[in-house]
Order: structure tokens, then C-alpha cells, then sequence
């Protein structure tokens, strides 16, 4: 039996829901601080790091935003003029406060129509589901994949818990594969 792409995400978010709700907050604030040491072994002093604002119940990304801004990199986020608009990155210089955030398209926080468009070097994205071959099951918008269309020579890594792990996910040619997944407990790809 074929599962569709919209069945899995409706199975895959109430099940990366129930898991991120059920971590103590004592042990959320120690997930995802700092990226493993073997992905940072790929990652180049003046890399411009993309990262993405986590939402509800999304693997998050405020701990690798200070650790890279500390290391030096820029940091930029995805930034929609409206929902119809394709995706841009935006530098973020505010990873400790986000005092540099609005509310933007799809109510996501992202950096101001004034802040500097970046191009990232290193792209950080979010997903609903994922195999151990970086297969990578999105929101369905398609916005990631576009824009990583665009700039092949990003290097892609996803964000996940590990209950977003699938055996198998149906791709279709425009669904880019990604470099690299991290989860609390393991780091797929980039052998």
C-alpha cells in the first residue's frame, strides 16, 4: 500500500508533536546547543550558516544560531516578502535577544525587509519526516527545494527527532536529497 505524501505529514507532525511535547524542559535546553564535531569538520570559517525559526514542535535551531555567531559565521534566515514570494535569506544579527525579528508571511519570525540578503553557504532545514539517505519529507510548500535548486552548491542539512525517521518516503524529481541529517542522538550522511 502506497501512503501519500499528505497522509505522512499529517502522521509524521502528530508524532514529532506528541515526542517534543513529551521532553522536560530541562532536557529540551540541552538538545540541539551545539552542532556534533564531525559536521563541523565540514564547515569553513567563513561559511554564512542558514538556519530557520523554529516553530511548535520543529527540531530547534536558537542554540546552533548563538553557537555559529559566536564562532564568527553570519547567520541568515529565511525571509518571505509574502506567502506567494519566493524564499530569500535575510542575515539575522540578533541569535541571543532576536531582537532583530518581525513576524512575517506564515507567521514565522524572520529578519526585517531592511536586513542584508545573504546567500548561504551551509543551509539548515526543517522537515517532517526523513530517511537514513537523506530523503527529506518538507511542509509541502516547496520553498526549500526551489531555492536549493537555485543554489546547488549549498550544502544541506536537516534538523530532526529522531521519531521523524522513515524507512521510506515517496520523492518525486523536484524533492532535493540532502548532505547531511541531525538528530539529538545521531548524524546521518556526510560519511
Amino acid at each position: 500500500m502506497t501512503v501519500t505524501k499528505s497522509a505522512l505529514r499529517k502522521i509524521l507532525r502528530a508524532t514529532r508533536k506528541e515526542h517534543a511535547a513529551a521532553q522536560p524542559d530541562a532536557v529540551r535546553a540541552l538538545l540541539f546547543n551545539r552542532p556534533p564535531r564531525p559536521l563541523l569538520a565540514h564547515i569553513e570559517g567563513e561559511a554564512i550558516i542558514g538556519l530557520y525559526h523554529a516553530t511548535g514542535s520543529e527540531a530547534p535551531t536558537g542554540g546552533y544560531a548563538r553557537f555559529f555567531a559566536e564562532e564568527g559565521h553570519r547567520i541568515a534566515l529565511p525571509y518571505f516578502a509574502t506567502q506567494d514570494a519566493p524564499m530569500a535569506f535575510r542575515e539575522h544579527t540578533d541569535p541571543f535577544s532576536q531582537s532583530d525579528l518581525t513576524t512575517g508571511a506564515f507567521d514565522i519570525k524572520q529578519p526585517s525587509k531592511a536586513a542584508a540578503q545573504l546567500t548561504p553557504d551551509i543551509v539548515f532545514v526543517p522537515l517532517i519526516g526523513f530517511t537514513a539517505q537523506g530523503d527529506r519529507l518538507g511542509q509541502g510548500g516547496g520553498h526549500y527545494d526551489r531555492w536549493l535548486v537555485e543554489h546547488p552548491k549549498a550544502m544541506t542539512i536537516g534538523m530532526a527527532w529522531d521519531v521523524q525517521l522513515v524507512e521510506h518516503l515517496p520523492t518525486e524529481s523536484h524533492d532535493v536529497t540532502l548532505d547531511a541529517i541531525v538528530t539529538p542522538t545521531r548524524l546521518y550522511g556526510l560519511d
